[in-house]
């Protein structure tokens, strides 16, 4: 066992000023110098029962590449790295990391900086040139992905490189779905995913952009032309808030200003954009959407940037209500969250007040026991704002035509559109879960590995 962590406290994340990054796009994040990432990777204890691997849903060998990086096997660390994760770049950006909150370290102390560690060493493996693995031999056998998010592309890779001719269909005129139109580039570079979309591309996978189905392409016609069909579409539909006013102009679902914010900085046009310069904007909705909105408007230039949750602030240490190793639920500020920003807690919107366009939102305090919620009386207030953007969750699919699926055998669904939204992680891997049963069922045995286990992925019964 490794005792570097008796000796080696946890390093703090490196970000840029403040007051820099809110003059640009450019992604907040700084790396470790690769001494101290090396000293990072050396705490880790090498558990007999390493827990880290059970709060990751792709079971990544965290002691493996972290035991490797350690000893200055860089290669040997992003190799081991990637046999798990497709996309460990992004990953090591975007995720919340549960495999730290599992990281048996944190029982007594600070984790590893596992999500660190991953982020650079996927970049190690971006600045090497990422090597294309196209297959061995070619199966003969072709597969249609509708979507190409992370679920996806996961998907995509690991059937490619199982031998199938694959062909990801997506509806954008891009690839990558929300990794391309839904994260800020101030978390994500897009120049990092176009470098992953490129080895696929070389790999041999081939992308059709523009094409909606439903409507330029059905479902029968893709099960015609090929021998499998995936489902990988996320969960774009967002959850609705019906209240009085909800159609005012000015009133827009979270999602439809981060797109038109993606496509202005990638300098694509946009229709009726949604300007908040010098506004005082309204975010509704406590979670990542809600704080990826807020970063946006601040740097869109809002004069004023309201965030509210209508649940009180979670805890800030883990309880005994969120026992280890499962992830608690904790107030962890986001970056957006260090740039401005007024947050609020326990408000309730009621309404929304205006004439030709929203003017204001009534709301009200609330007070929750025993997980009802109560108004305070004498708080219903108005207050004015300028935009409401709604960060309130997603519902499902963006795609009435999925339900049928569940009739044919050749169709599978996974990621987002079978699961509900949730982590890149777990989209990732429940790509990989459907490439390992599409290839089973077009070869006749199980040849593409993946952990965990878990229950079938087939829309068909």
């Amino acid at each position: 066992m490794s005792r570097a962590f008796l000796e080696i406290g946890r390093a703090a994340l490196a970000k840029r000023p403040v007051e820099e990054r809110l003059g640009d796009w450019r992604e907040v994040e700084r790396d470790l110098p690769a001494p101290e990432l090396q000293a990072q990777a050396s705490r880790c204890m090498d558990c007999g029962i390493p827990f880290c691997h059970a709060g990751c849903p792709l079971g990544n060998h965290v002691p493996d590449w972290n035991e490797a990086l350690a000893a200055g096997r860089t290669e040997g660390a992003v190799e081991r790295l990637h046999s798990t994760n497709n996309f460990p770049e992004i990953t090591g950006r975007i995720c919340p990391a549960p495999c730290e909150d599992a990281c048996v370290l944190g029982l007594h102390g600070a984790p590893v900086t596992i999500r660190q560690v991953e982020k650079q060493l996927g970049d190690a493996a971006l600045a090497q040139g990422l090597q294309a693995h196209p297959p061995r031999q070619e199966s003969g056998r072709t597969v249609a992905i509708v979507g190409s998010g992370p679920a996806g592309l996961a998907a995509a890779q690991q059937l490619r490189r199982a031998g199938h001719a694959v062909t990801v269909f997506e509806r954008h005129d891009r690839p990558g779905g929300l990794l391309r139109y839904g994260i800020p580039d101030f978390k994500l570079d897009r120049a990092v995913l176009d470098q992953r979309l490129d080895q696929l591309r070389a790999e041999g996978v081939v992308f059709r952009c523009g094409v909606s189905v439903g409507d330029d392409v059905t479902l029968d016609a893709l099960r015609s032309d090929h021998d499998a069909v995936l489902l990988a579409v996320g969960a774009w539909h967002p959850r609705e808030l019906p209240l009085p006013g909800r159609d005012l102009p000015g009133v827009h679902p979270a999602l439809d200003y981060l797109v038109q914010a993606n496509r202005r900085v990638a300098g694509l046009p946009v229709d009726d954009p949604i300007d908040v310069r010098g506004e005082t904007v309204l975010v509704l909705g406590g979670g990542d959407t809600g704080a990826d909105c807020l970063g946006t408007a601040l740097r869109d230039g809002a004069a004023r940037v309201l965030h509210w949750h209508y649940k009180p602030p979670p805890p800030t240490e883990r309880g005994a209500e969120q026992p280890w190793p499962f992830p608690p639920a904790l107030l962890r500020p986001s970056s957006s969250h260090e740039e401005g920003g007024e947050r609020g807690w326990s408000v309730v919107a009621k309404a929304f007040v205006g004439d030709d366009r929203v003017k204001a939102i009534r709301c009200v305090d609330v007070s929750w026991e025993g997980g009802s919620m109560r108004e305070l009386p004498e708080t219903e207030r108005e207050v004015l704002v300028d935009r409401v953007l709604l960060a309130v969750g997603f519902v499902g699919a963006d795609a009435p035509w999925l339900d049928a699926a569940a009739a044919h055998a050749d169709v599978w669904v996974c990621g987002d559109a079978r699961v509900g939204a949730s982590l890149v992680v777990t989209a990732i891997h429940e790509g990989r879960r459907a490439a390992r049963e599409i290839d089973a069922r077009l070869t006749g045995r199980a040849r593409l590995a993946v952990l965990p286990d878990g229950p079938t992925l087939r829309a068909a019964p």
